[in-house]
């Protein structure tokens, strides 16, 4: 047992995504960005990608008195057909970015997926990604991984979403917000009332915030290191920024304590290895060992 490589140092690096106005792709970008992520840096990496016919361009914006990064995905080709998830996973396996990043863009993927084939009662490798599976949304789901590597985050924590209503044309017809897909990502998420017209949350915000965030509710408690403001691109009468806090868990004081405790029932063993085991725990680093006679099945004892 390696207790330091299976238990990690006690402050992890997190991000807290505030969405007050809701939550889009371009959005977690450019709050990411903002939050301290070299926007060059950024875009090399996204060059790693066997996609084409795109521009993307950093802007600042003022969203009703907040200063905001405004990331904006243009697509530059005439025809960017619908792709299937294992385009998509293909698209991003192939590709020169590290695992880590892969892995986590591909689950943001497929949870987009196995929603949209629940909404349209197929399965996931009929899906065909109509209004997320274009260029704009794979930049903007692999790009929201590369950040948050580059930020080093282990962690990601969110507030509940705001509620929304009106109405979006999707490729099947119009339909009421949220739209199927998103409201089918967000099962099981709390929300808070918000009330604003217009489409606060999209599928691909969804699909990303449903898969990273590990909890939803208020922010956890942290040592903030950076914050990042993402513009959105409609006027709701608000600030329409995504907040994301980058720090790490720990006290004011910067003092943290975790102590994980293993535990197993040992049946017929030698006595006399008991006692080489107990050094060898203490050597990898266990700060106590010790042994209680139990009886286990048949009275045997253990």
């Amino acid at each position: 047992l390696d207790f330091h490589a299976q238990f990690g140092e006690a402050n992890l690096r997190i991000a807290y995504f505030d969405c007050f106005a809701g939550i889009s792709g371009d959005m977690t970008l450019g709050a990411l960005v903002d939050a301290g992520v070299d926007f060059e840096a950024l875009k090399r990496e996204l060059g790693k990608l066997a996609v084409n016919d795109y521009e993307i361009k950093l802007d600042r914006v003022v969203q009703h008195g907040i200063s905001a990064s405004d990331v904006t995905v243009k697509l530059t080709g005439r025809h960017h057909h619908a792709r299937s998830f294992s385009d998509i996973k293909r698209i991003i396996e192939e590709s020169g970015l590290s695992e880590s990043i892969k892995t986590r863009a591909v689950a943001i993927f497929r949870r987009l997926g196995e929603a949209e084939a629940n909404v349209h009662g197929t399965s996931l490798e009929q899906v065909h990604f109509h209004e997320v599976g274009a260029v704009d949304a794979i930049v903007d789901i692999v790009g929201a991984c590369i950040c948050l590597e580059m930020l080093g985050v282990e962690e990601v924590y969110s507030s509940p979403m705001p509620t929304f209503h009106g109405s979006v044309e999707i490729a099947h017809g119009i339909f009421p917000l949220p739209a199927p897909a998103t409201a089918e990502l967000l099962k099981n998420v709390p929300w808070r009332t918000m009330g604003i017209e217009g489409e606060l949350v999209t599928p691909t915000g969804a699909a990303i915030i449903s898969e990273l965030a590990s909890e939803f509710g208020p922010m956890p408690p942290m040592t903030t290191r950076s914050i990042g403001y993402g513009a959105g691109k409609r006027d709701y009468g608000i600030p329409n920024v995504l907040r994301v806090l980058i720090g790490d868990t720990a006290d004011a004081n910067g003092e943290h304590d975790e102590v994980a405790v293993l535990e197993t029932n040992i049946d017929d063993l030698s006595p006399q290895i008991y006692e080489v085991v107990i050094e060898r725990l203490f050597a990898a680093g266990a700060l106590d060992v010790y042994l209680t006679p139990i009886l286990m099945k048949k009275s045997r004892p253990a």
